[in-house]
């Protein structure tokens, strides 16, 4: 098995483990068109994508050509043995040949070679080939010697040693040449001054065959360096983009979708498909021209022994096609036993208080313990997969190399092929094989790449945001002022006849109306689930009501720009949420703020006493949820990011449910002070915090019940009354 690329990760992401437990399929069949989608975010990078294959196809070259420059290195310089030819012979017996044993001297002495002594020296090699009953005629006529010769260039060492045993040597003008069994009889140096030619042919073709390691190594260098860098690449734009159309979909979209699985869209899922590009396409392309470079190799080194090698191929296919479906059922298995395992672990550690108080702990480790055994067993029908898988294919390569050996053998016997041709078929049926084991392995991976894929432009192409086709223009809201000046949005609200509902058939908001004039401070009071908070979301555009209309100063929300809307009007929401980072970023929230201004937002809520007294005030660096301030300090912080950001409008949705009594009559005082002349809509529970609103909206079932002031609404003794009483009648 091939080592995976370093830029793709070993495991999935937690959050994968997570998402596999909602029943979504891990795997996936290949898909063309997905294949097609992504390669589609490769086009801007097509340089990398071209020195990609570039180094693909000369690692490929340069893996292939080195068996065959073995075999040249064998039978051209190891082995080296020549035909002897007698022209003049030749020249008497040619009237005498047939057509196939003429046309196989012809050919012969077509082919130059080494002249010495009258005769003509041919290397014997896979290129030339006389079958035997051909050679034999011509042995017979005498056109051929019936021996194996050596022949040799001559030069000075050679020259010396033919002169020393002239008896055994045929010597010509430029070339020498002596039987191969004369040749043995010689002593090792001068067996070497003979052969210097061949040595020097082995050294240099020694060089060639290290150039070339180094090649293919620089090339793979580079071909894993690109192949992550695209896969990176392609990584971080498709992250971007689904991160840009996550924030843009609507609070509807959002609150169907688990944030887990979501961050899985952008995380695990997207790491599959740069898994595609490292661990997948880049390998499939290099085992299978891999394959393709080795059986083209065969059949041209040996049409008959490659036709050999292709007949045991058809049980390897089929053994690979049964193995990837093994492999992917066994997969699945062990990502869902994976699943239950990490979710059931994160769970039970999340509540390990509760699990404690109510004496659960070996209840929660039997349940632990059948969810572990599970996961083994489904690691270890994986594992049996592959251990089954590897050794047959072992077996099977073993096998073909034997069948190589037996009938190549029987073939170089008799002559038909070199002993060079057999040795690099060796070689090449072993680089066969390991692509072979390569693609069934990483088919799961391919089939993961395909899920995650689908699932990453299911996500892109889903549409549902709310639509911002606004065309009414707000003045003052696109820069704020720094004055005590307020934009120029006057403020005044009207919801007329408003029906909303969040699943069909169960309608939140059953035709409220009511008006919010400038510059008042309204308070929407009722039961849980009457529609208070709602009214904050339709209000600022986070959902969109089903009919209806709501105005800003005359003009349907939807016909102002969504930006310019929210810029307007600004909640202070129930759930507060800082992100990690200093105090004054959270003030600030990407504003251009200056520190006055930061400062005097948090003195206009009594914030700035706290945030002074943090260790780095207001670039005091907040944790994850803001967790190492308390509830209180944490919504003094939203109010005065609220206040910095200057709104025409501000809804306070339970703002002050976890402040303490003392901060909270602050917090009214600032209020009071910075809210003159701004509307503002104050939900709460606790009636004590709205006695001076301008006026007070009683909602009951989605609808408007009751509207006034503090004291005319005790007066009518109604549903106001009725609240008001359960909440301090023990008082």
């Amino acid at each position: 098995m091939r080592v995976r690329p370093p830029c793709s990760s070993w495991r999935p992401a937690v959050a994968d483990y997570f998402e596999a437990d909602s029943g979504e399929d891990v795997t996936k069949e290949y898909d063309g068109r997905l294949v097609m989608r992504i390669l589609s975010w490769l086009k801007p990078y097509k340089a990398l994508a071209a020195a990609t294959i570039f180094a693909l196809f000369i690692t490929t070259l340069g893996e292939l050509y080195l068996p065959v420059l073995e075999q040249r290195i064998i039978d051209e310089a190891v082995l080296a043995k020549f035909f002897c030819l007698d022209r003049e012979r030749y020249e008497r017996e040619k009237t005498r040949l047939n057509g196939g044993s003429a046309s196989a001297a012809e050919d012969l002495f077509g082919r130059g070679g080494l002249e010495a002594g009258g005769f003509t020296f041919i290397l014997r090699n896979r290129d030339i080939h006389i079958p035997g009953n051909i050679e034999e005629e011509l042995v017979r006529r005498g056109i051929i010697r019936d021996e194996d010769w050596y022949a040799f260039p001559l030069e000075a060492p050679g020259r010396a040693v033919m002169e020393n045993h002239g008896g055994i040597f045929i010597q010509g003008e430029r070339a020498g040449a002596v039987k191969k069994s004369d040749l043995r009889s010689l002593s090792i140096p001068e067996i070497a001054a003979v052969r210097m030619g061949d040595i020097r042919m082995i050294e240099k073709n020694a060089l060639i065959f290290l150039g070339i390691l180094a090649v293919v190594f620089a090339f793979t260098f580079s071909q894993t360096w690109t192949a992550c860098l695209m896969g990176q690449k392609v990584m971080k734009d498709l992250r971007i983009a689904l991160f840009k159309k996550t924030v843009s979909q609507s609070t509807a979209f959002l609150s169907r979708h688990p944030v887990g699985r979501i961050v899985t869209r952008l995380t695990g899922d997207v790491e599959t498909i740069n898994e595609f590009f490292t661990a997948v396409l880049v390998a499939f392309l290099k085992d299978l021209s891999i394959m393709a470079g080795v059986l083209a190799a065969l059949f041209i080194l040996s049409p008959k022994l490659a036709l050999a090698v292709v007949l045991i191929l058809p049980p390897v296919l089929l053994l690979t096609l049964i193995s990837r479906l093994k492999a992917r059922d066994a997969f699945r298995r062990q990502r869902r036993a994976s699943s239950s395992v990490y979710a059931y672990l994160a769970e039970r550690l999340a509540g390990v208080q509760v699990v404690q108080l109510f004496l659960g702990e070996k209840k929660s480790s039997r349940e632990f313990q059948a969810r572990s055994r599970e996961l083994l067993n489904a690691n270890l029908g994986e594992m049996y997969v592959f251990a089954t898988f590897r050794p047959i294919v072992e077996w099977f390569a073993t096998f073909t190399a034997a069948a190589v050996i037996v009938v190549g053998g029987n073939m170089a016997l008799s002559l038909e092929l070199s002993l060079g041709v057999l040795i690099a078929f060796i070689t090449l049926v072993q680089m066969f094989y390991a692509p072979v084991t390569d693609i069934a392995e990483k088919y799961t991976l391919l089939q993961s790449a395909m899920a995650g894929s689908e699932r990453v432009f299911k996500l892109l192409d889903t549409e549902e945001t709310i639509p911002d086709t606004g065309k009414h223009e707000i003045e003052g809201t696109v820069i704020l002022r720094q004055t005590a000046g307020l934009t120029k949005l006057g403020g005044r609200i009207e919801f007329d006849d408003v029906r909303f509902s969040y699943k069909s058939g169960e309608e939140i908001l059953k035709g409220l109306s009511f008006t919010v004039n400038p510059g008042e401070t309204a308070a929407i009071v009722g039961y849980t689930g009457a529609g208070k908070t709602t009214i904050t979301n339709v209000l600022a555009r986070l959902w969109d009501p089903d009919s209806g209309t709501i105005r800003l100063d005359g003009v349907p929300i939807q016909n102002i720009p969504l930006p310019q809307l929210r810029r307007s009007v600004l909640p202070v929401l129930q759930d507060v949420f800082l992100f990690s980072g200093a105090v004054a970023d959270n003030i600030s929230l990407g504003l251009d703020l200056t520190e006055d201004r930061i400062i005097e937002a948090a003195k206009a809520v009594h914030a700035h006493e706290f945030i002074s007294r943090l260790a780095g005030g207001y670039k005091t660096v907040l944790s994850e949820g803001a967790s190492n301030i308390s509830s209180g300090q944490r919504q003094l912080i939203s109010f005065a990011r609220v206040i910095a950001h200057n709104p025409a409008i501000v809804i306070l949705d339970e703002a002050t449910s976890s402040v303490d009594t003392e901060t909270e009559h602050l917090i009214q005082l600032g209020m009071q002070r910075i809210l003159a002349g701004r509307t503002s809509i104050v939900i709460a529970h606790r009636l004590s915090t709205i006695k001076n609103a301008d006026r007070i909206l009683v909602l009951s079932g989605g609808r408007l019940a009751e509207e006034g002031t503090h004291r005319e609404l005790i007066a009518k003794d109604g549903l106001y009354a009725g609240l008001y009483r359960l909440q301090y009648q023990g008082a």
